[in-house]
């Protein structure tokens, strides 16, 4: 009889909400960084302005032969000096926060390469943060800085034209970095300037200067 009823008898039913538990980690398991790659997704709208605009009319004015003679944009690199950090490695910290925040990559300590007593720099010491940009974070930070933050420099009359290397690569220098609209002047200590180099593979300036220019850097006249 005690066979009987052992065999008869039916299993235990799982607890409610056992099932929701037991799975709940596999649901939230998520790779590192997805909110980073959702933020990016589409097309950036400069990137179609070159595709559909601005490489037929290089093709056209310069006769290229082949459309991959065409210039166009590799990547953008912003580079910030912080010499007080010598001192005061906080402000290089802040500096590395301001940037990461202007570029939407997170930026990386540049260290000196050399000692120079006069400067009391020591090789190995961090002087300064940068970032490079490519792909879909290039366009989308040309984009901000040619239509939303240069605008926003006072008086601003636009930028040089020749400010290039010879070779089609243009390198710009922002004054106060407060103009993207990422940085809340409130929450700074100090304002900062910065260099943004963007490099094309443009043979020269003149094919480089046209290519910035029908994306719409605002060249002074």
């Amino acid at each position: 009889m005690a066979e009987k009823k052992k065999a008869d008898a039916k299993p235990a039913a799982p607890k409610k909400g056992a099932d929701k538990k037991a799975g709940a980690g596999k649901a939230e398991a998520k790779p590192a960084g997805d909110k980073k790659v959702a933020a990016l997704k589409g097309t950036p709208r400069l990137r179609e302005v070159y595709f559909k605009e601005v490489a037929p009319q290089l093709k056209e004015r310069f006769a290229y032969a082949n459309v991959n003679q065409v210039p166009k944009i590799v990547k953008v690199t912003l580079n910030m000096g912080v010499g007080e950090a010598i001192q005061n490695i906080k402000v290089l910290d802040q500096a590395a926060e301001e940037l990461t925040l202007i570029a939407g990559q997170k930026a990386l300590v540049n260290r000196a390469k050399r000692s120079i007593a006069a400067f009391k720099l020591r090789e190995g010491m961090p002087i300064g943060t940068s970032v490079t940009l490519r792909a879909e974070r290039m366009w989308y930070f040309l984009d901000k800085l040619m239509h939303v933050a240069l605008p926003r420099v006072r008086d601003f009359r636009g930028v040089s034209a020749k400010a290039f290397d010879g070779r089609g690569n243009y390198t710009l220098g922002i004054r106060e970095h407060i103009i993207f609209p990422e940085i809340d002047y409130d929450k700074i200590e100090k304002v900062k300037g910065m260099n943004i180099t963007i490099v094309t593979t443009a043979k020269t300036d003149e094919e480089g200067r046209t290519l910035l220019a029908l994306l719409g850097m605002p060249f002074r006249s």
